[in-house]
């Protein structure tokens, strides 16, 4: 399940934007990622976002090391950040630590320093521990959606993620085509 994890860390976002996992354990969870132009904003330094969106996947990384990933999955409900010193080339690196772990939130800071140890960027992120419905798989596209979310949206879900062979209910009626007429779980 580790490697699993490890293999996924950076897929999507975070891999486009260059973003690489250095270190990852239950108690911190570090990347780093280039200052280029993938990550600078027009003026030509690094863009908060950027640095928002390694400060938001180092957190979420270290959230998943401390639940149970087959009764839980965790969702960001809130970050800030504070953009302390322009960078405008170079590698930066995050680090996430734990201020709360708790049962149904997690809280962890995210300092973003340069190569020379300086902080550019300090960030808090907190996020939500959720329950999997019993009938959901661990890499259900499905069960990464609220309750809002109807069929024909589940099924585009499953589609877009390339489920093959799917392991729990809501993949395999998704992926059949088949109608369901409850909301995804």
């Amino acid at each position: 399940m580790l490697d699993q994890l490890r293999a996924r860390a950076t897929h999507h976002l975070a891999d486009t934007l260059g973003i690489k996992l250095v270190d990852l354990t239950k108690e911190r969870v570090v990347a780093t990622m280039p200052v280029d132009d993938r990550t600078r904003q027009p003026f030509g330094i690094l863009h908060g976002g950027a640095s928002v969106a390694l400060a938001e996947t180092v957190a979420s990384l270290a959230a998943t090391m401390n639940v149970d990933l087959e009764r839980f999955y965790v969702v960001g409900i809130e970050i800030n950040a504070n953009h302390i010193r322009a960078k405008k080339e170079g590698l930066v690196t995050g680090t996430a630590t734990p201020v709360h772990v708790g049962r149904s939130t997690q809280v962890w800071e995210v300092r973003i320093v340069d190569e020379e140890q300086r902080l550019v960027c300090v960030s808090r992120c907190t996020l939500a521990v959720v329950p999997r419905s019993p009938d959901q798989c661990e890499s259900c596209p499905v069960g990464r959606w609220s309750d809002r979310w109807n069929a024909r949206h589940s099924r585009m879900a499953v589609r877009a993620a390339g489920a093959v062979a799917p392991s729990c209910q809501p993949c395999a009626d998704a992926a059949d085509g088949g109608e369901r007429r409850d909301r995804c779980k």
